[in-house]
């Protein structure tokens, strides 16, 4: 497989980690549009221990990727890593559709600030990283 997908997939997912890092120990008010809000009141807050945690689930979203194009070796075979990497573009896939109130694209309560990022950047970017997770995974040869 050509290296230049996995590595750019992979690259999102460390830098959305980065990004949790940095909000973990920043300043996260409800409308800054990191999470869901109505009526301008977010509807949770984020620990910077749950924000940390999400960022080592994208670390290892990155390490799955490398390691199911084959850049990593993790020891664990191959058509695994494969339906691991299937599954994680199926999760993508389905934050990019949403819950059908708060989040993705078919989201009902719209106007505040993280429904317009959800509908500009997050959804659609969840939407490629599946389709680029998806492609990384069906050219493992599996």
């Amino acid at each position: 497989m050509n290296s230049l997908l996995p590595l750019a997939v992979s690259s999102v997912f460390v830098l959305l980690a980065l990004w949790h890092v940095r909000m973990a120990f920043g300043s996260m008010s409800g409308e800054s549009g990191t999470v869901p809000t109505v009526g301008g009141k977010p509807l949770f807050m984020p620990s910077r221990k749950s924000t940390l945690g999400v960022a080592v689930v994208l670390l290892l979203f990155a390490v799955l990727v490398a390691a199911t194009a084959g850049a990593l070796q993790l020891g664990v075979p191959r058509r695994v890593l494969s339906w691991l990497s299937y599954a994680l573009a199926l999760g993508l896939l389905a934050r990019a559709i949403g819950e059908f109130k708060y989040v993705g694209f078919f989201k009902r309560v719209r106007g505040s600030r993280f429904a317009r990022y959800d509908t500009l950047v997050y959804s659609p970017l969840c939407l490629l990283l599946a389709a680029g997770v998806a492609a990384v995974a069906s050219g493992n040869g599996i």
